[in-house]
């Protein structure tokens, strides 16, 4: 039989290098691609030349032939305009899911597609499984890690033809297998915070792309109470970096919403505070993956990617859904992502309204 072509998108991290060991010892003819979605040129922030190497020296450590494609225009218009135009909204968008939907899953799958590759891998923590011609996306195995969050807009046709090769595995597992190898990445740590930002300052980034405008802060009983820095600087449920220590009874205070209009900060005091829970919202632009459900439809979801799984019932409600969860919830934030699960399996998201 001759050999099924992969092409994995590489990082330069240890996932995707343990992806490709992984895939190379099934016998697969592994193909490694490192993807530049970002002009850091002037930046001196972003890590691309370094994360290279490290594909390079991977690749060379385990035989298999190496690229490195240019998706800058791609991710500036469908990831980094996205972006700001969200927060221009006064909403908290979550580009990473954008960039797996349009880069990793579209542009990506049709360069793989374009060197006719059988299938295209990731060093994501997800799995799939294939039932009656039908791809479904599940949980990766690690609790800890699993990024089918990230993944819940990816469609099936694009799905059914990705490798997740370390989606059985545990992060401490993948990381003994790197060292067992001497992979090259085998102690590097994880990258954080969002690509095209990593380890800078959010606000002060924010304010090189988008105007801010100075406003009142307001407590959700119409209070005033200061002044803030500029609403694209605040997300609903924050409580870092409001200002407002000691002030009132002496709790913290956090974000409820934001008025856009007047440009107030809306806050409330204390942890338990009910203007911060809400028992229903509402989602736009909802997709779902393999199927749609039949609605009324009662399953879990997550508000955003660390927050644990909640049980909630969905419903139709003209062009939007309406989700209604069975306690009021804290951070539920306009512009995060809330993706809907039914056991291991992920059925798609919406984005909050």
């Amino acid at each position: 039989m001759t050999k099924k072509n992969v092409v994995l998108g590489m990082s330069g991290g240890v996932d995707s290098s343990v992806a490709a060991l992984i895939l190379k010892e099934q016998g697969y003819d592994v193909t490694g691609v490192f993807m530049k979605n970002w002009d850091d040129t002037n930046d001196g922030e972003c890590t691309a030349a370094e994360d290279y190497l490290d594909v390079v020296r991977v690749a060379n450590q385990l035989n298999i032939d190496y690229y490195t494609v240019n998706f800058e225009k791609e991710y500036k218009d469908r990831v980094f305009s996205y972006f700001l135009n969200e927060y221009k909204k006064g909403r908290t968008p979550n580009p990473d899911v954008m960039c797996n939907t349009e880069i990793k899953f579209k542009a990506f799958l049709n360069f793989a597609m374009q060197l006719d590759s059988d299938y295209i891998a990731m060093g994501h923590y997800a799995r799939t499984k294939t039932e009656n011609g039908k791809t479904y996306l599940l949980k990766g195995l690690d609790p800890n890690k699993d990024q089918s969050y990230f993944l819940s807009r990816v469609k099936e046709e694009a799905l059914a033809k990705t490798l997740f090769p370390i989606g059985d595995l545990e992060k401490n597992q993948v990381r003994d297998i790197a060292k067992k190898y001497n992979l090259a990445t085998a102690s590097k740590k994880d990258s954080t915070g969002i690509c095209f930002i990593g380890e800078r300052d959010f606000n002060n980034f924010l304010d090189k792309y988008l105007f801010t405008k100075p406003g009142d802060i307001y407590s959700e009983k119409g209070e005033y109470l200061g002044k803030h820095s500029g609403l694209i600087h605040y997300t609903i449920g924050q409580r870092r970096g409001i200002g407002l220590g000691g002030m009132g009874n002496g709790e913290p205070f956090f974000v409820a919403d934001k008025d856009i209009k007047n440009n107030r900060l809306i806050v409330a005091q204390g942890l338990d505070n009910k203007a911060l829970y809400k028992k229903e919202t509402l989602v736009e632009d909802p997709f779902f993956i393999t199927e749609k459900p039949n609605f009324p439809y009662k399953c879990k979801g997550k508000i955003r990617y660390r927050a644990k799984d909640e049980d909630l019932t969905i419903y139709e409600d003209s062009d939007c859904l309406k989700v209604v969860f069975d306690r009021p919830l804290k951070g539920v934030t306009p512009g995060q992502v809330l993706v809907f699960y039914d056991g291991d399996v992920c059925l798609g998201s919406g984005i909050i309204k």
